[in-house]
């Protein structure tokens, strides 16, 4: 369940402002209202394609992914929605569970992975980020890397290790444990993480920060925030001192996750609605994630991001991505660890 509360926090527009209800995007109509959870400074660009190649303009309205969530189930059938964008399947999940999404055409959802997409055909992954750990090798060696995630509540890793407990990512990744190893799990794990002293931050980008600095050994993010690091810097991955130690076996710390679309109901007869869903998996869109934001492409035949395995290679953990919704539950257990106020 969503919460309401954060329908408080405003929406940034871009855009018509239409009024719930409105017809912005009428079947054929070359136009489409799309809710986007990913943020506009990295999207627009690919929109902006996307318009340019099909004719077909995009009015997007940015916020975060839980809030636009949040929004939609708040509109129900009144939403101006044609296309939720969203940044976690957890947030694809609930919409989903509300029964708002109509289904995705078997041609459509058959390009990616069954792990990466709604069993009911409802959203469909359209890239996928991995968690990692990511360390610096002159401060931790290949042989001292915990073959485990929950190994990193033993005392050897006492205050060093890097943890962003507000970001969704990490958020997402406590909700992974509940669902593989239950509640309990879960809560030990942070209490012993708590219990180790660990380097708190406010997102994934300070803790690699600190990684490459060498202040901090180890930190917990995905996997994309290295090759950003690189592509800043003009240098390559292999070139940095933080190297991405991806957890095997199916461990809960190597969850892969992805950024997701749905079409909502009122859109199941719109071409273009579902001619955005095909452009997001079609090989221009598809490189461009690869590309820019260096995550993983969920189609076949089209080359990953550098320095990274290929995502089929990944031993991810079994894992419904549709069960990630449960994002209060986790934020209270966050919060009662006491890693965060």
């Amino acid at each position: 369940m969503i919460a309401a509360g954060l329908l408080s926090v405003g929406l940034v527009a871009c855009g018509a402002e239409d009024e719930a209800g409105t017809e912005t995007g009428a079947a054929g109509d070359k136009q489409i209202t799309v809710y986007s959870g990913r943020n506009e400074q990295l999207v627009k660009p690919l929109l902006e394609k996307f318009t340019a190649q099909t004719g077909i303009a995009v009015q997007a309205r940015y916020a975060s992914t839980a809030q636009l969530a949040a929004q939609l189930v708040e509109e129900g059938d009144r939403s101006p929605a044609d296309v939720f964008l969203a940044q976690d399947a957890g947030a694809l999940g609930a919409v989903s569970k509300q029964e708002m999404f109509t289904a995705l055409p078997a041609a459509t959802v058959d390009k990616v992975p069954a792990t990466y997409r709604a069993g009911n055909s409802h959203w469909v992954g359209v890239s996928a980020r991995a968690r990692v750990l990511a360390y610096n090798a002159d401060k931790v060696t290949e042989a001292e890397l915990p073959a485990s995630v929950f190994e990193l509540t033993d005392p050897k890793w006492k205050g060093k290790v890097g943890v962003a407990a507000t970001n969704a990512s990490f958020q997402a990744f406590v909700t992974a444990i509940t669902v593989q190893h239950g509640e309990a799990r879960a809560k030990e794990f942070l209490a012993g993480l708590k219990a180790n002293d660990p380097q708190i931050r406010d997102g994934n980008g300070k803790i690699l920060e600190d990684v490459i600095a060498g202040t901090v050994p180890v930190g917990l993010i995905n996997h994309y925030y290295l090759g950003e690091v690189a592509k800043e810097q003009g240098a390559t991955v292999d070139s940095l001192k933080a190297k991405l130690h991806f957890f095997a076996g199916g461990d809960t710390g190597g969850l892969v996750n992805v950024a997701g679309v749905g079409v909502l109901k009122r859109a199941a007869d719109n071409p273009d609605a579902q001619a955005f869903v095909d452009y997001l998996l079609g090989p221009e869109a598809q490189a461009y994630f690869a590309e820019q934001t260096f995550e993983y492409p969920v189609v076949d035949g089209v080359t990953g991001p550098a320095g990274v395995p290929a995502l089929a290679e990944l031993q991810v953990p079994q894992i419904d991505l549709n069960d990630l919704d449960g994002l209060e539950s986790t934020i209270t257990l966050i919060k009662d660890s006491g890693l965060v106020p």
